[in-house]
């Protein structure tokens, strides 16, 4: 039976990792913006997944982050550590170096490159769970990411095997298969959208909430679309929906998190460092987000860095 985790439910943000110019982690301003996150509404923070360029850290660099994401919430918003591998082995490593961490959850996301079969799926994932038993599981269904799919079977045969696989996040853009796990789940297993733009829609068709991308430009607007649409208010949901749908957009217009860490840097939060093979988007996308944000009210001069506020 699924373990009931009440609180795995609203606006998630999968946070941006900001870096140095050296390349090196900007502790100060990862501190800045958890608070900045929680100022906004959001209560639960994601650190370590895609949009942190997870792929391009060390382990010591993971630790590093999601300790200093746990220290700065300071117990305001869950931790939901990132500790996928395309290697069982290192994911179990990664998860049970999160739980000691003190993680509130973990998010695993499907095997990339080594394209298992659905069986291997379920193997994999289980495996990684039962690593940590207790602790609560978020897996992380993205294909267009990984090049594997975790069908709705293999999603829901998760929850119902394993106790502390709690949740996933769906991201394949399925509608047809989101619906099948959202109208086949078991009790306390909770559904949240990986894609900002179709987080309505899938709130309406009974999920759970959304680990988001734009939250991190608007950690606000974002959480009070997604209380709106949980709540049944759903005219002011609908109407933030496509308020926020151009920011949506903006950020996948070139590979995430590119986009989001040059909006980013516009608004004063972060500075725009990305870590190689990802590079600053290009003129026009800058343009664009820059028009996107001053028509959000989003841009704003800070009188200091936010590592020194």
């Amino acid at each position: 039976m699924t373990a009931q985790v009440d609180w795995m439910r609203g606006c998630a943000t999968a946070l941006v990792t900001p870096f140095n110019r050296d390349g090196s982690i900007d502790e100060g301003r990862l501190r800045a913006f958890v608070d900045f996150q929680i100022e906004g509404g959001v209560r639960l923070l994601v650190p370590c997944g895609t949009t942190g360029e997870s792929a391009t850290m060390t382990e010591e660099e993971d630790r590093r982050v999601i300790k200093t994401v746990i220290e700065a919430a300071r117990g305001r918003a869950k931790v939901i550590a990132g500790a996928g591998s395309n290697s069982t082995a290192a994911s179990i490593e990664y998860s049970r170096a999160a739980r000691d961490l003190g993680a509130d959850a973990v998010l695993i996301v499907a095997p990339f490159y080594n394209k298992p079969t659905q069986a291997g799926l379920y193997a994999h994932l289980r495996a990684v769970s039962e690593a940590v038993a207790g602790l609560p599981v978020m897996i992380y269904n993205v294909p267009g990411r990984t090049s594997s799919n975790i069908a709705a079977q293999t999603a829901l045969k998760l929850a119902r095997d394993v106790e502390n696989v709690c949740a996933v996040k769906e991201a394949s853009g399925n509608l047809t298969q989101i619906m099948e796990i959202l109208r086949d789940r078991p009790a306390n297993f909770r559904v949240l959208s990986g894609d900002d733009a179709m987080t309505l829609a899938m709130i309406a068709l009974g999920a759970d909430g959304l680990v988001s991308v734009a939250s991190n430009e608007s950690p606000s607007l974002v959480s009070r679309m997604v209380d709106a649409a949980l709540e049944g208010r759903w005219d002011e949901a609908r109407e933030l929906h496509y308020k926020l749908l151009p920011l949506m957009e903006a950020n996948f217009i070139e590979s995430s998190p590119a986009p989001v860490k040059a909006a980013l840097a516009m608004m004063g939060l972060v500075e725009e460092n990305l870590r190689l093979p990802l590079v600053p988007v290009e003129e026009k996308t800058r343009a664009r987000l820059r028009e996107v944000l001053e028509e959000l009210g989003l841009l704003r001069a800070y009188s200091q860095s936010p590592a020194e506020t």
